[in-house]
């Protein structure tokens, strides 16, 4: 049973600057919900119990968020504002949480590596803290179902383009179902014409013990960084990898225009913002057009 998660949540964000040199990324809301909050949810929903985040510098906000807070609590029940009094515990009551410092940003391998004594000797899930899955199963839980048959890692992907595959990490391997691919070859980046297939690293995993040793061995490369997928490539051949392709959407909050749009998009699925918000973008549409 997996029953334990690691989240990165340690970089910088760089691309979300100003509004990032004093507010984690993952902290940016999806309407009025941090994006880190619907992350650790999608744990949660898929039957996970402990939680290590992986912090770094400037990310005392996240630690915050799911603690409590009396003070708010206490004024929320004095104005008798009850459902918001409970959907504030529910943030603090929705796993245990712990927390590591990476002390430096040497990339994503790295910052899971801080997980080792959190995980032990278990297998363990991670989410990335700036990608939001919207699916009616929690894209976890089908990495977990594989893994429970298949008992191997797994990596969920997503199809993309083909003129965009060497923006990703992209698998290769043997199909067993349309969902699911025995991987023989990790790719990052590869070169238009030399990739594999079209199926992209969506940001979640579910990785086995080895993972860390493999970690400790692979050396830093572009921007003087440990990648997760040079390690697992390590791996290839000494131990099962399977890609689950993801039943749902991804939502990567890494761009500026990709948050605008999930905005939009959690906006227009919301009963109190959908037909107001639709109204004023068909008005700004036509608008534009004249």
């Amino acid at each position: 049973m997996i029953k334990k998660a690691v989240i990165p949540a340690a970089g910088f964000g760089t691309r979300f600057l100003p509004a990032t040199k004093s507010q984690p990324k993952e902290m940016l809301p999806i309407i009025d919900t941090p994006t880190i909050q619907y992350v650790v949810q999608e744990a949660v929903d898929s039957g996970i119990e402990e939680i290590l985040i992986i912090t770094g510098k400037g990310k005392r906000a996240i630690i915050d968020h799911f603690d409590r807070n009396f003070e708010l609590e206490q004024r929320l029940l004095e104005k008798q504002e009850e459902a918001l009094y409970q959907q504030i515990r529910q943030i603090s009551d929705m796993a245990n949480i712990y927390y590591v410092h990476q002390k430096e940003l040497n990339g994503l391998g790295d910052a899971v590596s801080y997980g080792k004594q959190f995980t032990g000797n278990e297998p363990f899930a991670v989410l990335l803290g700036d990608t939001v899955m919207e699916s009616v199963i929690p894209v976890t839980q089908q990495l977990i179902d594989i893994y429970n048959q298949y008992e191997g890692m797994v990596i969920a992907v997503e199809p993309v383009p083909q003129d965009k595959v060497n923006r990703y990490g992209i698998v290769g391997g043997r199909a067993i179902i349309d969902s699911i691919m025995e991987i023989d070859q990790l790719i990052e980046k590869p070169e238009l014409g030399e990739a594999p297939s079209n199926l992209a690293i969506a940001g979640r995993y579910i990785l086995t013990p080895e993972i860390y040793e493999s970690i400790k061995i692979t050396p830093k490369k572009k921007n003087n960084e440990v990648q997760l997928t040079d390690a697992m490539v390590n791996l290839l051949g000494k131990k099962k990898f399977y890609s689950c392709t993801i039943e749902g959407k991804r939502h990567d909050i890494g761009s500026k225009l990709d948050f605008l749009k999930t905005n939009i998009e959690f906006a227009l699925k919301r009963k109190e913002f959908a037909k107001p918000l639709l109204e004023y973008l068909t008005q700004l549409l036509e608008e534009k057009k004249g």
